[in-house]
């Protein structure tokens, strides 16, 4: 099935499907991955030494010849020599959250690298365009990691409605009635995070994949929410002890007892006390399968959806 749209041509991809830039996740592996599938692979940079991230963009040029990006926490303490190593690398995409990119857009733009901003409101996405976003990532709060206010339902069609630019939907979209709705709402492609936490590709340890394939659909919690940056993460006892922390409004012990707790979950498997970051969508992930696999079947039950509703798409 061939589905083109803005996003495809604007990218250089097969298919409308962003993988998400999950860090201590998203790794080179994934990325390529998920590339050489068609769609767009997306290296985590979260607070990754610089170093490593070089390393990592390099060992994805290697697994794949395709297009893929790099996802920037702008509010990461060394982002000035982030941004300046993607630079060097000449990344093809470059996605940001927690963070304006504004003092970034020209220096990324003017070797042609493609930036696109997350935005969880119609204010910041508009923010975003005037500033030469290529295209808006519009997350909502189904999603897993750092998230907003507004639901994804909500959230896209209002940012469709007020920025010329492509909108790509995020949040709670793990199979293909979800990318279908989101086109649906007018969003020209998607994101998908959690489901890829259980590609084969994905190298965050097993018992973290087995806490996603577990998950049922009242299983994540969205803590933090004292601090101003809220987080849903699967429930655990690190997840009830922030609760606790967070209804006391105690923020200063929240942020001591949070911090490296991601990594502890994804790099060293531990669900207890470890930050088990993944979204609701987490419920209907029910095996570990290759990237290429997902996408494929993505885009076959995408195409069925729109089918039943009178809107099949050109096949190709």
């Amino acid at each position: 099935m061939a589905l083109r749209t803005r996003l495809t041509e604007l990218l250089g991809i097969e298919h409308p499907i962003i993988q998400g830039g999950m860090a201590w996740t998203a790794t080179a592996e994934l990325a390529a991955a998920v590339s050489n599938a068609g769609g767009l692979g997306i290296i985590g940079a979260g607070h990754m030494p610089t170093d490593l991230l070089r390393e990592q963009i390099r060992r994805a040029k290697q697994l794949t010849d395709r297009p893929f990006g790099v996802n920037l926490m702008l509010l990461t303490p060394h982002i000035d020599e982030l941004v300046q190593m993607v630079l060097d690398e000449h990344v093809a995409v470059v996605t940001t959250g927690a963070g304006n990119p504004s003092r970034y857009m020209a220096a990324l733009k003017e070797i042609g690298i493609k930036v696109l901003p997350i935005a969880p409101s119609v204010a910041l996405a508009k923010r975003m365009e005037s500033i030469g976003a290529d295209a808006i990532i519009g997350e909502g709060m189904e999603a897993g990691g750092h998230i907003g206010d507004l639901t994804t339902m909500v959230l896209t069609p209002q940012l469709v409605d007020a920025v010329s630019i492509p909108v790509v939907a995020a949040g709670g979209i793990a199979d293909g009635r979800g990318m279908a709705a989101a086109f649906a709402l007018g969003a020209e492609g998607v994101q998908v995070g959690t489901r890829f936490m259980c590609a084969e590709e994905c190298t965050i340890h097993p018992a973290a994949k087995q806490a996603v394939l577990k998950a049922k659909d009242r299983d994540t919690v969205v803590t933090g929410r004292s601090t101003g940056h809220p987080v849903r993460v699967i429930k655990n006892k690190l997840s009830r002890m922030l609760e606790e922390l967070d209804r006391e409004n105690r923020v200063e012990e929240l942020e001591s007892l949070g911090s490296g707790k991601l990594a502890l979950a994804m790099r060293e498997g531990d669900t207890s006390m470890g930050s088990l970051m993944a979204g609701q969508a987490a419920a209907l992930v029910c095996r570990i399968q290759p990237a290429a696999e997902i996408v494929t079947e993505m885009m076959d039950e995408a195409e069925k959806a729109m089918c039943r509703l009178g809107a099949c798409p050109i096949e190709g």
